[in-house]
C-alpha cells in the first residue's frame, strides 16, 4: 500500500516548515488531506488562496480564526491566515508569538511557513532565520534532491556562501548528496531554532526518478551521520508535487 503524506509527515499541533524545494507544497498538500487544517507564516509568503478553501487577512489572528471556527463547515477548511497583504504576489507573516497563540487557541492542525528560499532548490538559513515558534511541535527542514549535482551557485542555491560555510566545500562547487546531508543535520543549517522538544522530520523532495531516488537515499544517509545532535526522527523521500511518499528511513 503506497505510503501517503499525511502518514509520513508530522501533522499534529504546530508544525513549521523549512528549507528549499518544496515548502508551500508541503504545506498545502497537507493542509489538503487534514482536518481544520490553518495555514499561515512567519515570513512573507505568495498569495496562495486558490491552494486553501478561504484566505482571512487580519492582523488579530487568534479573533480571525475564532469567527471563522463559529460558522464554518467542513468545506470552509483549510483556512488561510495572515496579518497583510503586502503587494499583489504576497502577504506578510505574524510574530512568532501571535503563532504560538494561534496554535494554542486551535483544535486542528496549524501549517506555518519559517522561512523563505526565493524558489531555489537548496538553503541555509542567515542570522535572522528561521522564524520558529517556540512552541513548534514538529519542524520540517527540506531540500530538493535536483540540488544534487548542480553547482553550488545563485541559481539553485538560496545563500550558496552560507551552504558553503556549513557544508564545508566552496561556492561553485558541485553539491554532493553528502552536503545536502550534512546541511539538512546541521544546527546551522536545517536543525537551525528547533526547539528542544519538537519533532524534526528531513524530507528530500522532488524524487522524480531512479536517479533522483538514489540522491536522495545518500542525502539521507549523510544527514543521518551528521546529525550529531540525535534530532532527526526521520527522513521523508518524496515527490510532493505528485502527492507521492517514495519511502521513510528511520535513524
Amino acid at each position: 500500500m503506497p505510503i501517503e503524506p499525511e502518514d509520513a509527515l508530522p501533522t499534529e499541533g504546530l508544525v513549521c516548515v523549512v528549507g528549499a524545494g518544496g515548502k508551500k507544497t508541503t504545506l498545502y498538500t497537507l493542509a489538503n488531506r487534514l482536518d481544520r487544517a490553518v495555514v499561515t507564516a512567519t515570513v512573507r509568503i505568495p498569495i496562495f488562496d486558490d491552494h486553501v478553501a478561504r484566505v482571512v487577512v487580519d492582523p488579530e489572528a487568534v479573533p480571525a480564526l475564532e469567527r471563522h471556527a463559529a460558522d464554518a463547515d467542513a468545506a470552509d477548511w483549510p483556512l488561510g491566515l495572515v496579518p497583510e497583504r503586502e503587494r499583489d504576489d504576497r502577504y506578510l507573516g505574524y510574530e512568532v508569538d501571535v503563532v504560538d497563540d494561534l496554535a494554542a487557541a486551535h483544535d486542528g492542525p496549524v501549517l506555518v511557513k519559517a522561512d523563505g528560499a526565493r524558489m531555489r532548490e537548496f538553503k541555509a538559513p542567515d542570522d535572522r532565520e528561521p522564524q520558529v515558534p517556540a512552541g513548534a511541535d514538529a519542524v520540517v527542514p527540506i531540500a530538493s534532491a535536483h540540488a544534487v549535482g548542480e553547482p553550488l551557485t545563485e541559481e539553485r542555491v538560496h545563500r550558496p556562501e552560507r551552504v558553503a560555510a556549513v557544508a564545508d566545500m566552496a561556492v561553485g562547487e558541485e553539491i554532493t548528496a553528502e552536503a545536502v546531508g550534512r546541511v539538512l543535520a546541521s544546527l546551522e543549517g536545517g536543525l537551525k531554532d528547533v526547539p528542544p522538544d519538537a519533532e524534526v522530520v528531513a524530507l528530500v523532495n522532488k524524487v522524480d526518478d531512479a536517479d533522483d531516488e538514489v540522491a536522495a537515499r545518500e542525502v539521507a544517509r549523510a544527514a543521518f551521520e551528521a546529525d550529531e545532535a540525535g534530532r532527526l526522527d526521520r527522513v521523508v523521500l518524496a515527490a510532493l508535487g505528485e502527492g507521492r511518499i517514495v519511502d521513510v528511513i528511520g535513524a
